[in-house]
């Protein structure tokens, strides 16, 4: 019987195929002989009990122009797909939550979730790194502007970011004395109301945001550096990044095997680190990205290393 694989994502429609790490994952799955299906977090449902979705066949192709086609979508009980990626990106919001419940009432029910869903509701990407204070940069969180302000002030200069944003939006670097401090820190936490982070700032950023891949909690050995562009501090590619491969380093190994208990317990199988220098700056676990990216530099298959990986433990 050919082996069923799900895929819950952003539309399809409007994903960059040249860089989509989902698309290449679908790829490598296709190229497996895996069946795919396609959903939308929109399409899945409860029917008494039983978890559900409207899915629709998908055939993928590597072509930037005409990357997917679609079938009709058929109701079916998540449990028959049998593997599902849960790919949808941040925000991790009310309907991203709901989404992962009723995906955690399709694992109950037989089927396999990767990530899995309470993880994915547990392990925010901003703070879940904050359980290993040692390996991180100094770290405030707090929903009050005056808690972060007195961050800044003792550290000199900081970065600021939201706990629910990706590639690099709403992230800033503010010096002691910074005019526009106020205004930034008001907009960020909504005048008190949401939490935010405040970390020390690295200059090791000029050397690149690195991305660590990890499969079952072990790194995979090549990774990327993300050099933040000419009077940028943001290295993310969504920001104007640029990529330069990279090696995985010793001491980024050692943070893995650290990591890899926790990593393994709560089901994360596939999971982005990253780095500025030596320090572990966040742990990213909804759709982590850069697949392509390392593919281009190193000649890699990353997407197969992942395969590989997921077949060895099914």
């Amino acid at each position: 019987m050919t082996a069923r694989l799900g895929v819950v994502m952003a539309p399809i429609s409007a994903i960059k195929p040249a860089k989509d790490s989902t698309l290449a994952l679908l790829l490598e799955a296709q190229r497996r002989g895996y069946e795919l299906w396609y959903l939308e977090t929109r399409d899945l449902y409860a029917d008494s009990g039983l978890a559900c979705g409207r899915a629709r066949p998908l055939t993928v192709h590597d072509d930037r122009h005409r990357w997917y086609s679609l079938g009709e979508p058929v109701a079916t009980a998540l449990r028959d797909l049998g593997t599902l990626l849960m790919r949808e990106d941040p925000p991790v919001d009310a309907a991203y939550l709901s989404a992962t419940h009723l995906l955690s009432l399709a694992e109950a029910q037989g089927a396999r979730v990767v990530n899995r869903p309470a993880a994915l509701r547990d392990a925010n990407e901003k703070l879940f790194a904050l359980h290993w204070p040692h390996l991180c940069p100094a770290t405030r969180v707090s929903a009050d502007p005056a808690v972060l302000r007195g961050f800044i002030a003792e550290q000199g200069k900081a970065v600021l970011k939201p706990l629910d944003a990706m590639g690099g939006a709403s992230i800033f670097v503010l010096a002691d004395g910074d005019p526009n401090t106020t205004v930034i820190l008001e907009t960020l936490t909504e005048g008190g109301q949401r939490y935010a982070m405040a970390q020390q700032y690295l200059p090791r950023i000029a050397e690149g945001d690195k991305r660590v891949l990890v499969f079952g909690g072990e790194p995979h050995p090549h990774a990327l550096a993300r050099v933040p562009a000419q009077g940028e501090t943001r290295g993310n590619l969504a920001a104007g990044g640029s990529g330069e491969p990279a090696p995985v380093t010793d001491g980024e190994r050692a943070v893995c095997a650290e990591l890899a208990p926790t990593l393994r317990a709560h089901g994360l199988e596939l999971v982005g680190l990253d780095f500025i220098g030596e320090r572990l700056t966040e742990i990213n676990v909804t759709s982590p990205t850069c697949l392509r990216e390392i593919d281009a530099l190193f000649g890699d298959n990353t997407a197969g290393a992942f395969f590989d990986h997921l077949e060895g433990r099914s």
